[in-house]
């Protein structure tokens, strides 16, 4: 077995780095059937890893996470399971490094990547082989985590609507209420949130605000929105959001359910999750990672 190593580091001390905050980064840890997990090589430090990469500026960790691995290996991915974060030394500041299980759509042949000075080799390799081709031993610890969770599952993800016009000053029926400017704004930064999940299936209360949460990634995606009575305030009730939620339990697709604050807590006791605080904010969602009717995995993320 090749000897790991340790995060490539410069000379620092703990109090140097406490001075700055983490650089953040994000990956996948990318299986196919026959328990292959997608490496790459890279020739800068001659090492051989999962694909990762630095946040761009106002970018949210999951998206990095799918970008970085349609750049580094040209494969297409969505989000399963999320895995414990690593965070090691990196220079002067400590680096945060966001994995999930990942799941490929579409095509996963890799031999037409292009390789480069950064990439210089993309394998699928099986799984015994990866633990030793690894070079860090952090990445094989990240490795045996994600096998217990490599099975395939989907998401179904709970969305409190974004920020919209406060009620006392609405005089209208309250359920044209619109969002405001930031609630638009959160709505566009919803879409490559929903989109690194995979998400196939929009269902939302039929109330303004929520439709105009969706709508974004419904125009971008081309998908039907699902309007369901049973999870707007004015129509909600114990037996309508029990069935609307187990619907997305018990499919196969990922889907996103969007609602209101007062019906929180109703979909999370649906969900089986009752014991999570409701509370969200305005545009957040809990992921739910789903296999066989069972969670597997929950995730909670903000724009």
């Amino acid at each position: 077995m090749a000897q790991k190593r340790v995060a490539q580091q410069a000379p620092t001390t703990p109090q140097t780095r406490t001075m700055f905050s983490d650089v953040q980064a994000a990956g996948v840890v990318v299986f196919r059937p026959g328990r292959e997990v997608l490496l790459v090589h890279r020739p800068r430090y001659d090492d051989w890893s999962f694909p990762k990469g630095k946040l761009d500026p106002g970018e949210h960790r999951t998206t990095a996470a799918v970008r970085e691995v349609a750049e580094e290996t040209g494969v297409r991915v969505r989000l399963g399971a999320p895995l414990a974060s690593q965070r090691y030394p990196n220079g002067a500041r400590m680096k945060s490094v966001h994995y999930w299980v990942g799941r490929v759509v579409g095509d996963d042949d890799v031999s037409g990547y292009p390789l480069n000075d950064e990439i210089d080799a993309v394998e699928w390799v099986p799984y015994d082989q990866a633990l030793e081709r690894l070079t860090y031993e952090h990445d094989v610890d990240t490795l045996r985590e994600a096998k217990k969770l490599r099975k395939a599952t989907h998401a179904v993800v709970v969305l409190r609507h974004g920020s919209a016009q406060t009620r006392k000053s609405w005089t209208g029926d309250d359920r044209r209420r619109p969002l405001v400017e930031a609630g638009r704004r959160q709505a566009e930064q919803l879409v490559p949130l929903l989109a690194a999940y995979g998400v196939t299936r929009v269902v939302s209360s039929p109330n303004q605000r929520c439709l105009q949460t969706v709508n974004p990634y419904v125009d971008a995606t081309g998908l039907c929105l699902e309007e369901c009575d049973a999870v707007s305030e004015e129509g909600s009730t114990p037996e309508g959001v029990t069935a609307a939620v187990e619907a997305l339990v018990e499919g196969d697709d990922n889907g996103v359910l969007c609602t209101h604050r007062p019906v929180l807590p109703a979909v999370l006791d649906a969900l089986g999750v009752a014991e999570l605080e409701p509370q969200l904010e305005t545009a957040e969602m809990i992921v739910a990672h789903v296999r066989k009717g069972r969670i597997v995995a929950l995730e909670r993320h903000g724009v």
